[in-house]
């Protein structure tokens, strides 16, 4: 249409009405004809007609598999399980060559360094025994799994697995006041807590990302495993016959691992009936379409956006623990160093709970990373024992090569199959680390609720340790 300069105001209005009539119609037609393109899409991959044959639809028929009530729940495990493989027994050999580099090559040249230069005998115990050693113990035994598990987490994020975990999950969380993407978060706790908590932001509701918060310690992080997974070879295992005692302590960790995701369930549903009381929300959860993975992508996603970003702050916590644990072994008072007077402080508390002295003041000196829990045990056994010849001296922390070795270690400092078995709970269940706390203050704002989380699971960890210990104690004076 063509509008001239003469063309009276009328008439400019009559061909405004008509140009715009006709650009309205063309746009709706165009509108309608998406909204049926769609629709017809849609009901082509979810309708099946009796007079057609069904067409083939691979993405719908690896959903039937993975989503279904007979075989989501068991191919879920199976993944989550290989995953857990690949990185625990991926992680030996960096591990090692880590441990090699910082423990058996760096540590002592920057002795003898340390020595030629003149350095007091104090300052160097405080700087290459305490904050040296802790730190080369996290970087060595954190970082592998993480650079491990991350990756393999978002690849399964990547191809589009992990929002069918989130399906077959949300019935589960709903039933216990929780939200049904809290399965991904818990799932992200595996690898590490500070990330699980991180990983709530996906969750809408303030309620249930607290909830979520608060119950991802219980995941069982990768700074847990190597205490989980050595407790349970050296004690569990040793019951089986030789050909059996890695498929047993392998189940036992499993079986750990599972109790904490039923910790997650329990608690969640305490949370949602007291103190964060409410109705769980409902949310739309789309299943998008398996993709190949975008490999640069999920290595820089992993490794940059979680692992260092997790890492720096490990490391960060890990400088003045290792500073306290060589300062508590080598200040005395009245000839004790202090870390005994807490040792037997705290040992008939950790009777009580069929744990010991050593194991509690570990725990408390370990809050900045888990990883170090088992070379403070070790070197606290040996500080209290007064054995020779094991060990580096007060304040060093150290691994044995030998199984043998390790067990000789822990008899000596009164260890029973019950300290084993209250260990592996306590380990489980006590609070977090302070790089998960600090994270949940970040997270949450809160000083309240990042007192809560941190108080909680030490609160179960005490009470469930305790229970076990005496009903143990009951079963074994009644001669079973």
């Amino acid at each position: 249409m063509n509008v001239s300069k003469e063309a009276n105001p009328n008439d400019i209005l009559a061909t405004a009405n008509a140009l715009r009539w006709e650009i309205g119609s063309g746009f709706h037609e165009d509108l309608m004809e998406s909204i049926y393109a769609d629709a017809a899409r849609i009901a082509d991959r979810s309708v099946t007609r009796a007079d057609e044959k069904p067409q083939f639809d691979l993405d719908r028929t690896i959903d039937r598999l993975v989503t279904s009530r007979t075989w989501g729940f068991p191919i879920m495990l199976f993944l989550l399980t290989v995953v857990f493989w690949i990185t625990i027994s991926g992680a030996n050999v960096p591990s090692g060559l880590l441990a090699s580099l910082f423990l058996d090559t760096l540590h002592p040249l920057l002795k003898d360094l340390a020595a030629n230069i003149g350095l007091p005998w104090w300052l160097d115990g405080l700087l290459i025994d305490g904050m040296y050693l802790a730190t080369a113990w996290v970087l060595s035994v954190m970082l592998p799994p993480m650079a491990i598990f991350f990756p393999l987490f978002t690849l399964l994020e990547d191809l589009g697995y992990l929002p069918r975990v989130a399906f077959n999950l949300d019935k589960t969380f709903k039933r216990s006041g929780a939200h049904g993407k809290q399965a991904l978060t818990m799932a992200m706790g595996f690898g590490c807590n500070a990330a699980g908590v991180i990983a709530t932001r996906v969750i809408d509701s303030p309620r249930e990302r607290l909830i979520a918060i608060i119950t991802n310690n219980f995941a069982l992080c990768n700074g847990r495993w190597p205490t989980q997974i050595l407790i349970a070879s050296l004690f569990i295992g040793a019951l089986a016959p030789a050909h059996m005692a890695g498929l047993i302590s392998a189940l036992t960790v499993v079986g750990i691992a599972v109790l904490g995701v039923l910790l997650t369930f329990v608690v969640s549903w305490a949370l949602s009936q007291t103190i964060l009381k409410g109705e769980p929300s409902t949310f739309s959860l789309e299943l998008p379409p398996y993709r190949p993975p975008r490999i640069l992508q999920t290595i820089y996603t992993s490794l940059i956006d979680r692992t260092m970003f997790v890492l720096y702050r490990a490391v960060v916590f890990a400088l003045p623990a290792g500073a306290a644990i060589w300062l508590g072994a080598n200040i005395q008072i009245g000839g004790t160093s202090i870390a005994e007077i807490l040792i037997n402080f705290l040992t008939p508390l950790g009777v009580l709970l069929g744990l010991n002295g050593v194991i509690l003041v570990a725990y408390i000196v370990a809050i900045p990373a888990n990883e170090i829990v088992i070379p403070t045990v070790l070197m606290l056994t040996v500080l209290v024992t007064g054995m020779s010849g094991v060990g580096e001296g007060a304040g060093v922390m150290f691994e044995l090569d030998s199984q043998a070795d390790t067990v000789a270690l822990f008899h000596a400092g009164g260890w029973t199959l019950l300290t084993a078995v209250n260990l592996m709970l306590f380990s489980l269940i006590h609070n977090p680390c302070s790089t998960t706390i600090y994270t949940i203050y970040k997270e949450t704002g809160s000083i309240k609720w990042t007192t809560i989380s941190a108080l909680l699971p030490v609160g179960m960890g005490f009470a469930v340790t305790f229970v076990v210990a005496q009903v143990w104690r009951l079963v074994a004076g009644m001669g079973y």
